[in-house]
């Protein structure tokens, strides 16, 4: 009976630690919702921080132009990139932004890891931009 005393205690302990460790705690660190720029660009994006890394993760209303090729998603220095650039395209300046990642899909939630060396203080927004035509579809400022 020793041996089932002391393994009962411990079988409810071992599944607990395992349910913990798969459900991290994420923490938002930066969030903001999308403005249109030269297309309609709708819903939210957020920066979170889980296990020491961050993400920008952008919202399930989240939507914009399938039009422009090369999309992607960037953070830019600016937390008004529409008014710090000119209209319609909205160009974005070599040196003020860091290109994250090509965009996933033109709606719907999506993820993206930011680098480790990326300083999120410096970073006030997020930005849907089509690399070859240097033209800002939308931004979120992030605060």
């Amino acid at each position: 009976m020793a041996k089932n005393q002391t393994t009962e205690p411990e079988l409810p302990a071992k599944p607990e630690l395992a349910t913990q460790a798969k459900t991290p705690a994420s923490t938002i660190v930066k969030s903001g919702s999308f403005q249109s720029g030269e297309h309609p660009t709708q819903g939210k994006a957020q920066i979170v921080t889980q296990n020491g890394k961050s993400f920008l993760e952008l919202d399930q209303g989240f939507k914009t132009s399938s039009l422009g090729p090369d999309l992607v998603v960037v953070l830019h220095r600016s937390n008004n990139v529409l008014r710090s650039a000119k209209p319609p395209s909205y160009p974005l300046k070599e040196g003020e932004y860091v290109v994250l990642a090509p965009l996933q899909k033109f709606n719907g939630a999506q993820s993206y890891a930011i680098p480790a060396n990326v300083d999120l203080k410096s970073f006030q927004s997020t930005v849907i931009w089509c690399r070859k035509f240097n033209a800002t579809f939308g931004t979120a400022p992030l605060s």
